[in-house]
């Protein structure tokens, strides 16, 4: 078959099983069987193609919806290879990857992330990326309009302003999250419980045995910290490598979102501060005190009148991803000025419309993978949690509380996720000491729950994300040596960081 004609073949069969979680099919096959091995062609186009000689290829596994009933229906995950590029003597195996979420696609990542792996790395594992259940094109899911999170603000269900500030408020707000989780148990139907973390951990066992492996090794970035340690809690012998990087904690997802918000409230203290210090670069002030009233300015006016649908919401989560990498903090500054002096909010606003079809999925998959692991907050302690917020900033940025929606959810799960085992080799966990979004106590926290475990810290540094990340010798060089000669250092590592950076060229 021509080249152009097997690559559409192949992405019709993985577009043939990204269907709806509620219509995924009875089937044959039984998963206590072996699996059989994928049949890896050419990839769809989220998979970008690597420099030459490597080549990524595709396929996809065949999980039950429920592992618990193996005869029942069933999903087909896609998976994506880079094979190792030294010699056999060179190889370790394979290292599955995961970018982080939940709900984020892994297709990719097997191309992106090994691009950034030291060259040892790349030379000694066959990395594999795989979109988990509910995303991608792994029977991506949907919750339809999730209580107006799309809508336009002060349109449909959309509030004008995200943060409530008064009872109405909040009752407008737990409303939304009412019809959000309504939403998503329409749109997931009797699938609902199992869209989880668990169940995606099986999912990667199916992933070994279908390749053929006793053991994988894994690294996972954010939200695949914890699903390397749900990992490792059920499958701790067939655990090889285990780096942990940007590390969420061992608590339930709500505590987690708050935990979160917290330190973003932080860490904007430190953006004020460093725009303040470059004042001749963004014009917003000399000081935090007047950055912070040129930022109140800003989302003021697009409360009270939105740029072409560009309102509060929007600008929330623009600054809930510039908070979370300090590279992106020099775009955010040249937003609020762009907007002060000439109203319009461009530089803003994200590349990819958020209410687009990746983003859906994002957030459907989302909620419902954090509402499946364990039990949901009350809306009593949703509400004090925002008012603590409230308490410590007037002006919280509330993005981030993805699982206030759980308490409503129309399913209940008995008990929370387990993480980690003392059955399961040391761990090298990876923290940035400063990262807003996935704060360093998460990293220690979840240490005790992989005995002999190491925390490599990046000090003086901001952003999420630091193996393979933020260019690092010393961090990269340690990861590395572990996976590649199996060296779990004697104790903690402590790099230094490079401190928060110059502003980018006025483009």
């Amino acid at each position: 078959m021509p080249p152009a004609l097997r690559r559409t073949a192949l992405l019709c069969a993985l577009l043939t099983s990204a269907v709806p979680l509620a219509a995924a099919t009875a089937a044959e096959p039984r998963a206590d069987a072996p699996a059989p091995s994928p049949r890896f062609g050419a990839c769809p186009d989220a998979a970008p193609r690597p420099p030459a000689p490597d080549r990524v290829e595709c396929g996809t596994v065949s999980v039950p919806l429920d592992h618990r009933r193996p005869d029942g229906a069933r999903l087909r995950i896609a998976v994506s290879r880079v094979r190792a590029s030294g010699t056999p003597a060179e190889r370790r195996g394979v290292l599955l990857v995961n970018p982080g979420g939940p709900g984020g696609t892994g297709l990719p990542y097997a191309v992106t992330k090994r691009a950034k792996l030291p060259e040892a790395v790349r030379r000694a594992y066959d990395v594999i990326g795989f979109d988990p259940r509910g995303t991608g094109h792994s029977a991506p899911a949907g919750c339809g309009p999730m209580g107006g999170l799309f809508d336009a603000p002060g349109t449909g269900s959309a509030p004008i302003d995200p943060v409530p500030h008064d009872r109405p408020g909040e009752r407008a707000y737990l409303d939304s999250q009412r019809r959000l989780a309504a939403d998503c148990a329409a749109g997931a139907g009797a699938t609902l419980p199992h869209l989880s973390t668990r169940e995606t951990a099986r999912d990667m066992d199916a992933i070994r045995a279908a390749l053929g492996e006793r053991r994988i090794s894994f690294l996972g970035v954010s939200y695949g910290t914890y699903l390397g340690a749900a990992y490792a809690s059920q499958f701790p012998g067939h655990v090889g490598k285990l780096v942990l990087d940007s590390v969420v904690g061992p608590e339930d997802w709500h505590a987690f979102d708050v935990r979160q918000a917290r330190a973003l409230l932080r860490q904007r203290d430190v953006l004020f501060g460093w725009l303040a210090r470059h004042d001749s670069r963004f014009g917003l002030g000399t000081t935090a005190r007047e950055v912070r009233t040129a930022y109140q300015r800003t989302r003021d006016g697009l409360t009270a009148r939105p740029v072409s649908g560009f309102g509060a919401a929007a600008f929330d989560r623009a600054v809930y991803r510039a908070l979370g990498r300090t590279e992106r903090w020099t775009a955010l500054g040249d937003g609020l000025r762009d907007y002060l002096d000439k109203g319009v909010a461009d530089r803003l606003r994200p590349a990819t419309p958020f209410d687009g079809p990746e983003s859906r999925t994002y957030e459907a998959a989302n909620r419902i993978v954090k509402c499946a692991d364990g039990p949901g907050p009350t809306p009593a302690r949703v509400l004090a949690d925002i008012r603590g917020l409230r308490r410590r900033d007037p002006q919280p940025v509330l993005t981030g509380l993805e699982a206030a929606s759980c308490a409503y959810w129309h399913t209940r799960p008995a008990g929370r996720t387990p993480l980690g085992s003392p059955a399961a080799p040391p761990a090298l966990l990876v923290a940035s000491a400063h990262d807003p979004v996935t704060p360093i106590a998460g990293a220690r926290a979840l240490g005790r729950t992989l005995p002999g475990s190491r925390l490599v810290t990046l000090h003086n540094d901001y952003s999420h994300g630091v193996f393979a990340s933020r260019g690092n010798g010393c961090v990269d060089s340690t990861v590395a040596a572990y996976l590649v000669g199996g060296t779990v250092p004697a104790a903690d590592v402590h790099c230094d960081g490079p401190g928060l950076p110059e502003p980018a060229p006025r483009p």
